[in-house]
């Protein structure tokens, strides 16, 4: 089997509550999605997608990821899609770094290997855990009574797990987690993510003022040497996201204490294949994860849910339905959230059906 036509097409994705805010102001309307569609001379075709949040939170844009495929997939052709560590050898010669570029290429070779052995997903990371999967739901950034509001609409609708967007004027998201704080109720899980938005300074101020709140502090500040900083100065239990992009610094992160949970964001490690490589040495470690993705529609929302899925429940902190958050479905048969929670497919690969009339014609394509 190898790998005949790569394609790429490019979808935007509107959000339900109009706009997606986090700190520092930052904010997206429309998110600017990227699939990739990889047929071999057998016949069989694999999907994979790549969202970044934009330009402005990590180093990835979504012009840049089909950028980064155009100058990939020409060195692809010819290639099995089915041995992932030879193919993903490659694609490191060919471009370093940019890790974000190779995840959907990456993806659509474990959709095309389900559909070849005729397995999920889910079996090929590893086999499923229980019938199902905890979510949670990010709260974007507004005023606090606005953000406690939303807390308790999503908790109607089955979420027991929130994560709210702060990292802005610290007297401020003070009031935020204290809002949102006093509507907790057993079992429910609060985490304050500041995605590096607040300076050491006023994150020391702000986990000292909400020391008596059951709340989880994410990603406090933008270097992992003030991250620790914090931490060392706080009692709550603490999560890393933006720091932790390979094996390297999880390696670093548990060795100082760093951190009692990690987010494993599959493009912002390259794809499924070392996403699932930090997910098993976290799983060696014990230590908790977050299984998600910068963002996605349909198509990114089907691998989270194999990876999550394939995960011990004990380690599996949290995971997210992104697809609920937009307005334009790309795939059909992708898992969908139900009183919080969400299962991984059954059928082989990814167990999604992209939607071509939504897809339209492709952006590019490169063939044998």
């Amino acid at each position: 089997m190898r790998i005949q036509r790569i394609s790429v097409y490019q979808v935007d994705l509107p959000l339900h509550e109009g706009s997606y805010k986090w700190s520092g102001g930052k904010s997206v309307d429309v998110f600017d999605c990227t699939i990739v569609r990889i047929a071999t001379d057998s016949g069989h075709v694999g999907f994979g997608e790549v969202c970044p949040l934009g330009p402005f939170y990590l180093p990835a844009y979504g012009s840049g990821a089909r950028t980064g495929i155009a100058e990939l997939a020409p060195q692809l052709l010819g290639l099995d899609p089915t041995q992932l560590l030879p193919l993903n050898h490659r694609m490191d010669k060919a471009l370093k770094g940019h890790a974000y570029v190779k995840s959907a290429i990456d993806m659509a070779c474990w959709d095309l290997l389900g559909k070849v052995t005729q397995q999920p997903v889910t079996t090929l990371l590893g086999g499923r855990y229980g019938d199902d999967f905890v979510l949670y739901r990010a709260i974007s950034q507004e005023d606090p009574d606005a953000m406690a509001a939303k807390v308790a609409k999503y908790r109607e609708e089955g979420y027991r797990r929130f994560q709210l967007k702060v990292g802005g004027d610290p007297d401020v998201d003070i009031e935020r987690i204290r809002a949102v704080g006093a509507l907790m109720q057993r079992g429910d899980v609060l985490v304050a993510d500041a995605n590096t938005g607040w300076l050491m300074k006023d994150a020391m101020r702000v986990v000292r003022a909400v020391k008596d709140v059951d709340v989880y502090i994410e990603q406090p500040c933008d270097s992992y040497e003030e991250c620790l900083s914090v931490r060392r100065h706080s009692d709550h239990p603490f999560v890393l996201d933006e720091s932790v992009n390979g094996l390297d610094m999880l390696l670093r992160g548990h060795a100082d204490a760093a951190m009692d949970c990690v987010n494993i964001k599959i493009s912002k490690f390259g794809g499924l294949t070392k996403a699932k490589q930090a997910r098993d040495l976290c799983v060696s470690l014990g230590i908790a994860m977050t299984i998600e993705d910068s963002w996605g529609g349909d198509v990114v929302t089907a691998a989270i849910a194999h990876l999550a899925h394939s995960t011990p429940p004990e380690l599996l902190f949290t995971a997210t339905d992104f697809n609920s958050y937009v307005t334009v479905s790309t795939a059909a048969g992708a898992p969908q959230r139900e009183h919080g929670r969400m299962r991984a497919s059954e059928a082989p690969g990814l167990g999604i059906a992209p939607r071509l009339e939504v897809l339209g014609d492709p952006v590019f394509e490169v063939s044998a």
